[in-house]
């Protein structure tokens, strides 16, 4: 699950892990900075600097995608009991951790390690995960590379914790990214690994009280360190949660395991859960993905690289692209971004089968967030068998329905002069000041009607999708009025996708347009509008 999700943990009690390290390069905890030129990337336009990498444009196929879908998934989905699991099933009094001792035991006697092996994955089919998800109209697909579980999805060179030698025994990122190239989607890895070194720090605690009390889990157990980390001299101090404490060892170690999933997948996006870590480490990383990407693509390079900073995508000194976790942007953002969201919890959890994000309320947010010049990253948390269960399949075949009428409207747009209008387009000022970081504020979204008005456009077209449909058979588009403050031009012909021509009028109330009685879909509408001076 995201990082930041859990900012609201401002400060740990922990012990530092360090991790299973490469002895011929590990380096000093002192702090002592690495020079760049220790850190082996392929050669080309980018350098690890923000300087060298300002020069950076984001590529064409992502401005145009718009709607990805990816696979949370990993080992802490074989207990299908929620997010963060490897971590709060060490904290007592969670939930998390009174379901562990009540199914499995005592952490100190059965911890997380022991429940890997229920990760079978034995209903897995990648061809077919991503041929529904192509149906779906994903145009790029992402799987989780390594969680803050400190377990990776691949043939790890660095890690013997890892789905080929444990759990599934499958390579994961490899049978994804094969299924992805299939279907011709654009291939994506998330890396959550960064913060593993203070996250997985509980399970060296252990109970405050009961009959274990003092009783230390089992991530204090020598034997165990080379997965949850050695307690050093730090133990029981309270950091923050940022990169302050973690030594170059660390930031070092994260280098090598993700340069070699780079390496190995070549991905087309490289997601990072929180901002870019460790400055000349990640900024070596880009420049590697980068370079890489342009040495096989005609010296440009068509790889993306997300951050939750927008400094990091400021235009003019922006190096990559800026990714919101669970929330959307106050208005059109300078630079394509996206949203990276999922229908329930990042991780399975049978509890909330049922209860996702309505087809409507996805479609809402799509609309919503490409109005705004953003992509949808949409997880679909797979259970632990790699089959997603029915209720699911039913919010992914409503997008699919929706996308083959009203695509037309989302795929390759750009935005318009104002990205909407309408009730849900009010921000109070309380709420602006709480939305001002954009992550988290889906939260406070309401269900959109047909008073909710959002435009995309395509080369001379303007699409306009009202969310609801209207009683009386007619719709109002407001800032398509005659004295419109958009200065719009004069408008010819109005379409109404999935049904055709639709008979409009005009005035300075707005563009009135007459519905059929039979709706084209379910959920958001599209109106295509042509004419002169529209855009």
């Amino acid at each position: 699950m995201p990082i930041s999700r859990r900012n609201i943990l401002k400060s740990l009690a922990i012990g530092v892990p360090a991790l299973q390290l490469n002895p011929a390069l590990a380096l000093s905890n002192t702090g002592t900075k690495v020079p760049t030129e220790l850190l082996p990337i392929d050669k080309g336009q980018f350098e690890g600097t923000r300087a060298s990498l300002r020069s950076y444009q984001i590529p064409d196929w992502f401005r145009d995608a718009k709607f990805g879908i990816w696979a949370h998934w990993g080992p802490q989905s074989a207990v299908e009991a929620g997010d963060w699991y490897a971590r709060n099933m060490y904290i007592q009094g969670n939930k998390q951790y009174e379901h562990h001792v009540k199914t499995y035991g005592h952490p100190s006697k059965f911890g997380f390690k022991d429940t890997i092996p229920a990760w079978k994955a034995e209903k897995f089919d990648a061809d077919y995960l991503l041929g529904l998800y192509k149906k779906a109209g994903a145009k790029y697909f992402m799987t989780m590379g390594v969680h803050h579980d400190n377990f990776d999805l691949w043939n790890s060179k660095h890690n013997r914790w890892n789905s080929v030698n444990m759990g599934p025994k499958k390579d994961i990122v490899g049978l994804f990214k094969k299924a992805a190239q299939k279907h011709g989607l654009k291939f994506g890895i998330s890396d959550h690994l960064w913060v593993t070194y203070k996250w997985f720090s509980s399970s060296k605690g252990s109970d405050k009280d009961g009959p274990l009390a003092g009783v230390p889990y089992d991530g204090a157990d020598p034997k165990n360190f080379d997965y949850y980390g050695r307690c050093e001299e730090v133990f029981n101090r309270k950091l923050d949660w940022d990169e302050n404490g973690i030594p170059e060892s660390w930031k070092r170690h994260w280098f090598d395991r993700i340069k070699d999933l780079v390496d190995q997948y070549e991905p087309d996006l490289l997601y990072c859960d929180g901002h870019m870590p460790f400055e000349e480490h990640g900024l070596s990383i880009l420049a590697h993905l980068y370079n890489k990407s342009a040495n096989k693509n005609g010296e440009k390079t068509q790889a993306v690289y997300t951050s939750k900073r927008p400094e990091d995508s400021a235009p003019g000194t922006g190096i990559c692209v800026f990714d919101v976790e669970r929330g959307v942007v106050e208005s059109i953002w300078p630079q394509p971004w996206q949203t990276d969201t999922c229908i329930g919890d990042w991780h399975y959890n049978r509890e909330r089968v049922g209860r996702y994000k309505s087809t409507k309320t996805v479609v809402d947010l799509l609309v919503d967030i490409v109005s705004r010049n953003g992509n949808l990253m949409l997880n679909f948390p797979l259970p632990a068998s790699g089959m997603l269960d029915n209720d699911e399949l039913t919010v992914l075949d409503g997008i699919t329905k929706w996308m083959a009428v009203n695509s037309e409207g989302i795929y390759a747009t750009r935005p318009w002069k104002i990205y909407g209008e309408g009730p849900q387009s009010q921000i109070t000022k309380n709420e602006k000041e709480v939305n001002s970081a954009q992550q988290f504020n889906e939260r406070n979204r309401k269900q959109f009607t047909h008073e909710d008005v959002r435009f995309t456009t395509k080369g001379k077209d303007l699409y306009a999708f009202f969310m609801g449909w209207p009683e009386g058979q007619q719709v109002v588009i407001r800032p398509l009025s005659t004295n419109s403050e958009q200065k719009v031009g004069r408008i010819d012909n109005v379409e109404l996708l999935g049904h055709g021509k639709v008979q409009f009028t005009r005035d300075n109330e707005g563009l009135k347009v007459i519905l059929p009685a039979q709706k084209p879909c379910e959920n958001a509408y599209t109106l295509k509008v042509t004419g002169v001076d529209l855009i």
